[in-house]
C-alpha cells in the first residue's frame, strides 16, 4: 500500500490519494476480500471459494448448502467456510446472504484481529454505518436481519452487542462491493473490502475497480493466488492527487446520480459534472437535423412515451417474451427516433437492448446496425476507458463478426480490447478472449481484403458444417452490474 496515503478529501471525509504518478492501466493497488459470500440466488450455480461459474459443482457433505467446483477449491474456502458450515447444520437452515457475509467477518475478526493484514489501512469500526440516515423501512429491514443472526450465531462463538452487531450490518450495506464471475460479466457475490472503502466517488474516476479471481487450480497450494480487487488507473494521475471511482453508473443524468448517491450511500455528490451539469443536455436531447432541432414539447412528449415504453419492455424481457420485447423497442424507435438525439440515454436503452436480444434470435445484421448506433453514443457520454464503453464495444465488435461485416467487426473488436487492457489488464479471461477474437478478426479481414467472395463463400460453407448456436439468454434487467457497490435488496 506504499502508493496511496490516507488524507482528509475536502468536504468528503478521509479518502486515498497516489503517493507516485500513474498511468493508463496501472494497478495502483489490490486487496483481497475481508469476506466475501455467493448471492442466495446463485448459491447452486457459482463456486463459493473462487466465485467462478461451472456447469457441475460438488456439494458440502455436511451442511449441503455450499458448492465448489473440486477438491482443491473446497479446501481452500474451509478457513472461511469451517464455522459457517456447523452453524448452519445447528440453525438448520440457511440464512440470507446479508447473514452470511457478516458473520463470516465477526467471526474473522474474532479470530484475527481488527486488522488482518499489515496492509489494511482502517479498521471496520473506523468505518460509516450510516444507521442515522437510512429510511424507516431498510431499518425495519435491518431489525429483521439482526433478530435472525441473533438466531443463527452459535453460542459457542464469542457474544457481541446488538451495537457491534448493527454496525457491521450498516458497513456492509453501504460499502459491499459486487463480486462478478470470472468472465467479470455478472453480479454474483458481495464481499467486504476496507481499504476500497476509503476511496470516494467521482462521477468523472481517475480510477476503476476489477475483481481479479485469483487462482487456487494448482496442486501445490503454494501456487495459489488470493481472490482480490484492482484499484487500475484509468488514464495519468498526478502524485497527491486524489483517487476516486464511479459508484452509479455515468449514464444517468446529474440529477439521477445525486438522488441514487444520496439515497444508497448518503452524501451529496459535488463533482464538476454534477455542479456544470455536464452532458445532462445531450442525454435528454433532440436529434438536430440540418440546424433544426425538435421543440421542447416535442422532445418531452418523446421522452415520456419512451419511458413508459421502457417499462413495457423491461415486463416482457423478465417474462423472457421476447418476441414481444422486440416488437415493442421497433415500435418505440419508430417514432422517438427521429425525434430523440443519438446519445439520448432512453434511445440507448433501446438499441441496446433491441442489440442484445436480436443478436439472441440470431438477427444478426439487425442487431449490428443498434449496437453500432448505441456504442457511438456511448463514445460521446462515458470517459475513453470507461468499461461499460468497452464492454458495449466488444459486444458491437461480435455482432458484427457474426452478421459477416468483419471491417466494422474487428474495429470495434480492436477498440474493446484497447480499453480493457486499461480497465481489466491483460491477464483477465474477458481480454485474454478479446485477443483471441481481435487475432480471429485480423486474419479474417485480410482474406476479406484479398478475395471478398471467396471469404463469404468460405463463410458460409463453414455456417452450413457448423451453424452458429444461440447466444446467451439475455440477463434480466436485475442482473446487470449497475453499480459499483451491492445494495442489500
Amino acid at each position: 500500500m506504499e502508493n496511496v496515503a490516507i488524507f482528509n478529501s475536502p468536504g468528503k471525509g478521509r479518502g486515498l490519494k497516489a503517493s507516485k504518478e500513474f498511468w493508463a492501466g496501472d494497478v495502483i493497488f489490490s486487496e483481497a476480500s475481508l469476506a466475501a459470500v455467493v448471492f442466495d440466488s446463485h448459491a447452486e450455480r457459482i463456486c463459493h471459494s473462487c466465485f467462478r461459474r461451472q456447469e457441475k459443482l460438488q456439494r458440502c457433505g455436511q451442511c449441503k448448502f455450499a458448492h465448489y467446483c473440486d477438491r482443491t477449491c473446497q479446501r481452500a474456502g474451509w478457513a472461511e467456510h469451517k464455522q459457517e458450515c456447523g452453524a448452519i447444520k445447528a440453525y438448520g437452515k440457511v440464512p440470507n446472504e446479508n447473514i452470511r457475509l457478516v458473520s463470516r467477518i465477526m467471526w474473522r475478526i474474532d479470530k484475527e484481529g481488527s486488522l488482518v493484514s499489515d496492509l489494511q489501512l482502517t479498521t471496520l469500526d473506523e468505518l460509516e454505518d450510516h444507521l442515522n440516515n437510512m429510511q424507516e423501512d431498510d431499518l425495519k429491514e435491518l431489525k429483521v436481519d439482526i433478530h435472525n443472526f441473533l438466531d443463527y450465531w452459535p453460542r459457542t462463538s464469542k457474544q457481541h452487542t446488538i451495537d457491534d452487531i448493527s454496525h457491521i450490518f450498516g458497513v456492509i450495506n453501504c460499502n459491499g462491493f459486487t463480486v462478478s464471475d470470472q468472465r467479470g460479466l455478472q453480479a454474483v457475490g458481495v464481499g467486504l473490502f476496507p481499504n476500497l472503502c476509503l476511496v470516494n466517488h467521482d462521477c468523472w474516476p481517475n480510477c476503476t475497480v476489477i475483481l481479479n479471481h485469483g487462482s487456487q487450480s494448482a496442486v501445490n497450494t503454494i501456487f495459489h493466488s488470493q481472490r482480490r480487487i484492482e484499484l487500475r488507473s484509468l488514464g495519468k494521475i498526478a502524485e497527491g492527487e486524489e483517487l476516486t471511482v464511479a459508484y452509479v453508473d455515468y449514464l444517468n443524468v446529474s440529477e439521477e446520480r445525486q438522488r441514487l448517491l444520496k439515497t444508497q450511500y448518503f452524501f451529496d455528490c459535488t463533482c464538476e459534472h454534477c455542479s456544470n451539469k455536464t452532458h445532462d443536455d445531450i442525454k435528454m436531447g433532440g436529434r438536430e437535423v440540418e440546424g433544426v432541432k425538435p421543440s421542447d414539447e416535442q422532445v418531452k412528449e418523446a421522452t415520456d412515451y419512451c419511458f413508459d415504453m421502457m417499462q413495457k419492455m423491461d415486463k416482457a424481457r423478465l417474462n423472457g417474451d421476447y418476441h414481444e420485447v422486440v416488437k415493442i423497442c421497433r415500435q418505440c424507435i419508430e417514432k422517438t427516433e427521429p425525434v430523440l438525439a443519438e446519445t439520448h440515454i432512453y434511445q440507448l436503452r433501446m438499441w441496446s437492448t433491441m442489440s442484445e436480444v436480436q443478436a439472441y434470435l440470431q438477427y444478426f445484421e439487425e442487431a449490428a446496425d443498434y449496437a453500432h448506433k448505441m456504442v457511438e453514443g456511448y463514445i460521446k457520454l462515458y470517459h475513453p476507458n470507461n468499461a461499460a464503453l468497452g464492454m458495449a464495444a466488444m459486444r458491437a465488435g461480435v455482432t458484427h463478426w457474426q452478421a459477416g461485416l468483419i471491417e466494422v467487426g474487428h474495429g470495434l473488436v480492436c477498440k474493446a480490447y484497447a480499453i480493457l487492457m486499461v480497465t481489466h489488464g491483460p491477464t483477465h479471461p474477458i481480454t485474454k478472449d478479446l485477443e483471441a477474437m481481435r487475432m480471429q478478426t485480423e486474419m479474417e479481414l485480410r482474406m476479406f481484403k484479398q478475395n471478398e467472395y471467396v471469404y463469404h463463400s468460405m463463410r458460409e460453407a463453414a455456417l452450413k458444417n457448423k451453424p452458429m448456436t444461440m447466444l446467451h439468454e439475455p440477463k434480466s434487467v436485475e442482473e446487470g452490474i449497475k453499480n459499483l457497490f451491492h445494495r442489500r435488496k
